[in-house]
């Protein structure tokens, strides 16, 4: 199995999202499948997750977008397996009053130490997390914090396709 696992949030990524393109072009790379992508259920998703790692050969590097990260979180709270780093790219808020319904779920969002190196990326004006509750998350979770200014969040409705950034950071656990 691969040494980085991608977890996508809430309808998968498509073909043009950065995730999608790491796994086009970066070697070493998978996604995690979830059992359903249109309607996800926190214990599914984790234990997916779970599955994922359990394959890999070596500690990997997860890398979690939206949904995906809650996922990661509420992994981290409940298995103990050896991971590289993880980054936490423009994390959800289950616990907004204006979240999905899908992704509520996922609430409530576990607050504890991250037992492996972190970083969360988020931006000051992403419409599915406050940037001030990102950081505080960061901050419980023992994670490096990057503000990364105005870019919505981070998928192709937000003008991202590739992430260049996002590629520096993941470099860091590499």
């Amino acid at each position: 199995m691969p040494a980085i696992l991608t977890i996508p949030g809430y309808q998968n990524s498509g073909p043009g999202h950065w995730q999608s393109l790491w796994e086009a072009s970066l070697g070493d790379i998978a996604r995690v499948a979830m059992p359903s992508w249109e309607h996800p259920r926190k214990v599914e998703w984790v234990e997916a997750l779970d599955e994922a790692i359990a394959a890999c050969t070596e500690p990997p590097i997860l890398v979690g977008h939206s949904l995906g990260c809650l996922a990661i979180v509420h992994w981290a709270r409940d298995h103990d397996r050896e991971i590289r780093g993880i980054l936490l790219a423009a994390p959800a808020d289950a616990e907004r009053p204006d979240a999905l319904p899908a992704v509520r779920g996922f609430g409530p969002i576990p607050r504890r130490r991250l037992p492996f190196p972190a970083i969360v990326a988020a931006s000051s004006d992403d419409s599915f997390m406050d940037l001030k509750r990102a950081h505080g998350f960061a901050q419980d979770w023992d994670a490096t914090f990057v503000d990364l200014g105005p870019c919505g969040h981070l998928n192709l409705a937000s003008g991202h396709g590739p992430w260049p950034r996002g590629e520096a950071l993941l470099s860091e656990f590499r």
